[in-house]
């Protein structure tokens, strides 16, 4: 399978759906093929912290008895599945990656998880992230780093890293990310996979470990757009465990994708792609260049504030984070270290349970969040988080869509920034804007950069406005044939 697949190629999810509730394909037989490919690169890629054989298996049969009783399994029957490690599976140990988290088992499933099993999906494991999805290359997980299927020296982007590495590497045709600051889009772009990150609150948080609550968003990681599309449409919509899950039924994406963009006006933002390598800059410019003779008017676009993005974002999702992990203190779940007395006990189990990323966010939030720096920091970035939201909705005044690079460059090697947190941290310089103002955006592989790894172009799209982004998704995904 290859990330420019089409929907009637027999390895997409599309297929693989229509074939086994039509009684085609049996899921059993679909499972042992991912299965295999699994087992003959899983040890070079380490996309999956844990692979459910057993229980794969026994989703696939429930699948195939359900297809001869004549009961239709749903939209997904029999699609293998992956699942980022940070979503939480009932009775199956959900890691986060980082040691912390030693031996808990969720004694319920995510939403999105529930979800994917109603639909006929089959959950074939979970992906190894980040700790705690904090990071951009996937190499501070606690077990070790996963490599990109199309250059294994080089890093798959992080945090999602096993969940876009298990799509390029043809483990699963489609899997689970989530996208705090990019975390979702920025590996798609590197592995050469669709990823999308739905508006805030448009899926389910419940049963996503928090990292930072106004930033996360669970979404799709596909083969192709039509892919992400049929997943979108299974996970979304309104859960009322969560909070801030948005009220009311979501249209539906897939029936949108053949639209095309006659009509809509594009803007090519300035500040998410000029600072990107000449050989990306080129990527995003010959997308725009599809768009316009699709029908789509495109001109520049310009959000002043976005300049600020990640410093902002630096200081309030390390705030959350301070906040949300603060739970893991050895007392009521995973690693638990003995000390003297409570406080030498969590000190002992935070310092052997966290690695060094996830301590160096909690020690910026903390000080950020302190008393006599508050103001100063984390309400100062909080204000830059308003202008940035403001400039949005101006330039969605004047555009349907937004343009822009995902990653400033392709795929880097393993090792390259690992002690260099900054250089770490700009990797995530032109996804970072939509998670500050919980817009939908969505990366789509466009091509390759000078070095032959795949490059993606992002789509961003007003609040709700994912049918308007697929559908230009979708163009572009053709045009690069």
């Amino acid at each position: 399978m290859t990330a420019g697949a089409t929907s009637r190629d027999p390895a997409t999810a599309s297929a693989i759906a229509a074939d086994v509730r039509a009684g085609r394909r049996r899921a059993a037989d679909v499972l042992d093929e991912h299965l295999a490919a699994i087992a003959a690169r899983e040890p070079d890629v380490h996309a999956f912290n844990l692979v459910l054989g057993d229980q794969a298996r026994s989703e696939a049969e429930a699948v195939d008895e359900a297809v001869a009783a004549g009961r239709d399994p749903g939209p997904l029957a029999g699609v293998p599945v992956a699942v980022k490690d940070n979503i939480c599976t009932r009775g199956v140990a959900t890691t986060c990656s980082s040691r912390i988290l030693e031996g808990w088992r969720p004694p319920y499933d995510a939403t999105v998880v529930t979800r994917l099993r109603r639909a006929g999906a089959v959950i074939v494991g979970k992906t190894n992230c980040d700790e705690f999805a904090m990071g951009s290359s996937t190499e501070s997980s606690a077990f070790g780093p996963t490599r990109n299927p199309h250059d294994l020296t080089r890093v798959p982007g992080g945090s999602s890293g096993g969940s876009a590495a298990a799509v390029a590497a043809g483990f699963v045709p489609v899997a689970l990310g989530s996208d705090t600051g990019g975390s979702i889009r920025q590996p798609a772009s590197l592995c050469g996979v669709v990823g999308v990150k739905p508006t805030y609150g448009a899926v389910s948080r419940y049963g996503l470990v928090a990292y930072a609550s106004s930033l996360d968003q669970v979404g799709p990681m596909a083969a192709t757009v039509a892919d992400a599309a049929l997943v979108l449409d299974v996970i979304a919509g309104h859960d009322p465990a969560d909070s801030t899950s948005i009220p009311g039924p979501r249209p539906g994406v897939a029936a949108a994708l053949g639209e095309g963009v006659e009509g809509l006006r594009v803007g090519l933002v300035g500040e998410l792609t000029s600072d990107a390598a000449p050989d990306v800059v080129a990527r995003v410019a010959a997308a725009a260049a599809a768009l316009e003779s699709a029908g789509a008017k495109v001109e520049d676009a310009s959000l002043p504030a976005a300049t600020y993005g990640l410093a902002a974002y630096y200081l309030i999702a390390p705030a959350e984070a301070s906040s949300n992990l603060a739970r893991y203190d050895g007392v009521r779940y995973g690693l638990r270290v003995d000390g003297s007395d409570t406080d030498a006990m969590f000190a002992a189990t935070r310092t052997a349970g966290f690695g060094p990323e996830v301590k160096r966010r909690i020690m910026l939030g903390t000080y950020a969040l302190s008393a006599g720096y508050y103001d100063a920091y984390y309400g100062q970035a909080q204000r830059v988080r308003t202008l940035l939201i403001r400039d949005f909705e101006a330039a969605f005044e004047r555009f349907d869509l937004l343009l822009a690079a995902t990653s400033p460059t392709t795929a880097f090697p393993l090792g390259a920034k690992v002690d260099d947190p900054l250089a770490m941290y700009l990797m995530d310089v032109a996804t970072i804007p939509a998670n500050l103002a919980g817009i939908p955006a969505m990366s789509v592989p466009y091509g390759a950069g000078d070095d032959g790894l795949p490059v993606g172009v992002q789509v961003l799209a007003p609040a709700l406005g994912e049918s308007l982004m697929f559908r230009a998704a979708a163009v572009l995904e053709r045009s690069r044939r």
